[in-house]
C-alpha cells in the first residue's frame, strides 16, 4: 500500500471480517488516515517494517495471544501507539494493558466508532508532541556540541573537553568547579546532551537563588496542605528530572540541615514530598557545581563530609579566563558574531590595539565579564571596528587587583610594563627609566606580543 507523505499510517488487526471492514471504513472517514487491515497477528507483525503510527488490536486473535502480540509490537516499535478493541468488558485486563503502555481499551458496542475516532486523534496528537519534543532535544544537543559552544583551544580547556567526553559516556556523578562566570552550566549541558539521557529532561536548580525555607519543597515537592500556602500538590525538581539529569548549581550554598536530606535522597534513590508518605523511586543523573573549595568547607564544618564524598565523582575544574591565553580572542570573536546576528547588523571587526588590551586584562568576572565588555564595545564602536577606547574594563581599577591571581613573576612583570606603557603613551624610554630596566627588555616583550597577535 502506498502512503501519502503527511498521512498517518494506521494498522487494523481484526479476525472478524465484517468488523474489520467496519473499522477500516470508520477510520478512513478522516482523510488524514491511511488504513491497512490484517486478519491475524502474524500478517501484522510481518508488516511492522512499514512503521505505522498507530495499531488497533483485537485482544482475542486466533493465532497469537493478545498480550504477546502487544509485547512484540512494543519491542519493535516502542513509539507506536496501540489501541485494544475487545468484545469483553474486563476491568482487570484493561488496567493491566494500560500499565503495559497501551493507549486505550475500547469495547465493541454501539459507541465504538465515536470512541475509537476520538482515541485515535488523541493518541496521534500525543505521538506528534513526542516527535516534536525529541526533535527539539536533538537540536539542543547539536547546539550544545561542546566543541563549538565551549569555545577554546588552550591546553586547559582541551583537558576539560576530554573529561566532558568521559563524563557523558558514564553515569557517574559530575562535580564542576571554577570561578563565577567560567561556564559551569555549559559543561553540565554538554555532559547531559551527549549522554544516553539526552532525550530526557535536564533540570537546573540554582541553590543560591532559593530561600532556605523553600529549598526542600523546591527540590522534593510537597503535598496539598503540607504547610501554609500549599494550596495544591507541587512536583519537585528531582521528580521533574526523573530518567534525566538534575544540575545543582552553587551546591556549596546549601544549608547543612538540607544537606542531610539531600544525602538521603541520593543514597536511597527515592524521594518523599513534603507532607506526604508516598516514596517516589528516582533514576536521576546528578551534576553539581560550585565556585567554593568544598574540601575547605568540609574542614571548617560548613559542608557534610559524607555528602562531599557522595558528590565528588568525576571532577571537572574550569580554568579562569586569565589562564586561557588566546581563548580570550576566540571567545571575543564568537560574542561579536552573535551580537551582529541577533541585532541583524554588518560584521564588526576587532582592532589590533583592542586585541592587545583584551589579552592584557585579567578578567575577574571571567567569560561573563568578557561577554558584557564585548557587547558594550559593539554598541559604542564606530564604522564597525572596535578599538581599545571602546573596551571599558570596570574591573581594572588598581594593579593590586591582579594580586588575587596566582601568576608567575614573568607574567607580573609583563603586566607592570604594559601598565606603564599605557600610562606613558607607549614611550619606551620613559618607561625604562621609571622601572629601571633596559629598553631591550621592553622591545622583546612588544615583539613577542606582536608575533602572538599576527598568529590570531
Amino acid at each position: 500500500m502506498d502512503y501519502k507523505n503527511n498521512a498517518y499510517k494506521i494498522f487494523v488487526v481484526e479476525d472478524d471480517k465484517w468488523y474489520n471492514n467496519f473499522l477500516q471504513y470508520s477510520i478512513s472517514l478522516n482523510p488524514e488516515y491511511v488504513v491497512e487491515t490484517f486478519s491475524n497477528a502474524k500478517e501484522a507483525l510481518a508488516n511492522l517494517y512499514k512503521k505505522p503510527d498507530l495499531i488497533t488490536v483485537d485482544y482475542s486473535l486466533p493465532d497469537i495471544n493478545g498480550d504477546l502480540l502487544i509485547q512484540k509490537i512494543k519491542d519493535q516499535l516502542p513509539e507506536t501507539q496501540i489501541i485494544v478493541i475487545s468484545g469483553q468488558e474486563d476491568v482487570k485486563t484493561a488496567v493491566q494493558l494500560l500499565k503495559q503502555g497501551v493507549f486505550d481499551y475500547i469495547l465493541k458496542d454501539e459507541d465504538t466508532k465515536n470512541r475509537l475516532l476520538n482515541s485515535i486523534q488523541n493518541a496521534l496528537s500525543n505521538t506528534t508532541l513526542k516527535k516534536e519534543l525529541n526533535s527539539l532535544r536533538e537540536e539542543v544537543a547539536k547546539k550544545f556540541d561542546f566543541g563549538s559552544t565551549i569555545i577554546g583551544n588552550s591546553d586547559a580547556i582541551k583537558k576539560c573537553f576530554t573529561l566532558i567526553e568521559k563524563a557523558a559516556a558514564s553515569k557517574i556523578v559530575v562535580s564542576v568547579t571554577g570561578e563565577t562566570g567560567t561556564g559551569k552550566e555549559l559543561v553540565a549541558k554538554a555532559v547531559h546532551y551527549h549522554s544516553e539521557r539526552k532525550k530526557m529532561p535536564l533540570v537546573s536548580v540554582n541553590i543560591a537563588a532559593i530561600p532556605k525555607e523553600l529549598i526542600e519543597s523546591e527540590l522534593f515537592g510537597h503535598e496539598k496542605g503540607a504547610f501554609t500556602g500549599a494550596d495544591s500538590r507541587r512536583i519537585g525538581k528531582f521528580e521533574q528530572a526523573n530518567k534525566g539529569t538534575i544540575f545543582l548549581d552553587e551546591i556549596g550554598e546549601m544549608d547543612i540541615n538540607m544537606q542531610a536530606k539531600l544525602l538521603r535522597v541520593l543514597q536511597e534513590k527515592e524521594v518523599t514530598r513534603v507532607g506526604g508518605n508516598q516514596t517516589i523511586s528516582l533514576d536521576v543523573r546528578v551534576i553539581v557545581a560550585t565556585h567554593r573549595n568544598l574540601a575547605l568547607e568540609v574542614k571548617e564544618g560548613r559542608f557534610r563530609e559524607d555528602l562531599y564524598y557522595r558528590l565528588l565523582g568525576l571532577q571537572i575544574a574550569l580554568p579562569p579566563l586569565s589562564e586561557r591565553g588566546n581563548d580570550i580572542l576566540l571567545l571575543c570573536k564568537y560574542f561579536i558574531e552573535e551580537y551582529c546576528k541577533e541585532n541583524k547588523i554588518k560584521k564588526i571587526t576587532l582592532s589590533s590595539d583592542a586585541q592587545k588590551k583584551l589579552l592584557n586584562y585579567h578578567f575577574p568576572g571571567n567569560i561573563r565579564e568578557l561577554k558584557a565588555i564585548v557587547e558594550l564595545a559593539c554598541v559604542m564602536c564606530n564604522d564597525g571596528n572596535i578599538n581599545e577606547n571602546d573596551l571599558n574594563f570596570n574591573g581594572e581599577k588598581t594593579l593590586s587587583n591582579l594580586l588575587i591571581k596566582e601568576m608567575s613573576l614573568e607574567d607580573y612583570n609583563y603586566l607592570i610594563i604594559k601598565n606603564y606603557l599605557v600610562k606613558y603613551d607607549n614611550n619606551v624610554l620613559a618607561v625604562a627609566k621609571k622601572l629601571n630596566i633596559g629598553k631591550s627588555t621592553i622591545y622583546r616583550m612588544l615583539k613577542s606580543e606582536s608575533e602572538l597577535i599576527d598568529k590570531k
